[in-house]
């Protein structure tokens, strides 16, 4: 099997906008690109373990928030024996593109793996907003979320190949920009 040429691995946290800047990159990248969330295999392993609906747990609602904690503590314990386990799940299940995108690393681990299994395609990228901004984007702080590995363990990473603010319309077209150079030099 195949693999991508670039893989762009994005970093930040809740309410700053990764999925919104991810998905407009897959709009612009169109058939070049696949979309990876490492919370895809760890969302459906936990629905099905605990008999909840998937799809549900999947959006960005109240139902996701309120098994949220729990999630996070189930899936410390799967990463205790196998760091790596949700980044080789999201990564068998995804389709073999240029560009692969993935959405959501959130610890050294997961750069480690990938850095590991891909070596040099892997380019990282901080994706920063404001606490005011984030607010606004209807994120509330949450104990034994927004305080754990989950959320914290790059706090203090500073090896990231791009790191980009995204507060208002020009910085995130700015982002855009600076991310789509990366694929460009990439892939000519």
């Amino acid at each position: 099997m195949g693999s991508p040429h670039i893989i762009l691995m994005f970093s930040g946290k809740r309410k700053s906008g990764k999925d919104f800047i991810c998905e407009k990159l897959k709009m612009i990248l169109e058939e070049k690109c696949a979309i990876i969330r490492i919370s895809a295999p760890l969302k459906c392993s936990y629905a099905e373990t605990h008999n909840l609906d998937i799809k549900e747990l999947m959006s960005d609602g109240p139902y996701k928030e309120k098994y949220r904690l729990d999630m996070i503590k189930w899936s410390d314990k799967i990463r205790e024996e196998d760091p790596g386990y949700f980044c080789k799940k999201a990564c068998d299940d995804a389709e073999i593109k240029p560009v692969w995108i993935v959405t959501d690393i959130r610890r050294k681990s997961d750069i480690k793996w990938f850095k590991e299994t891909y070596k040099d395609k892997i380019k990282t990228v901080r994706i920063s907003a404001e606490l005011e901004t984030r607010k606004n984007r209807g994120w509330i702080f949450q104990n034994g979320v927004d305080d754990v590995a989950s959320e914290c363990d790059l706090d203090d990473w500073v090896k990231w190949n791009l790191e980009v603010k995204n507060d208002s319309e020009e910085e995130l077209e700015d982002a855009i920009e600076k991310i789509l150079n990366f694929v460009a030099f990439t892939l000519s």
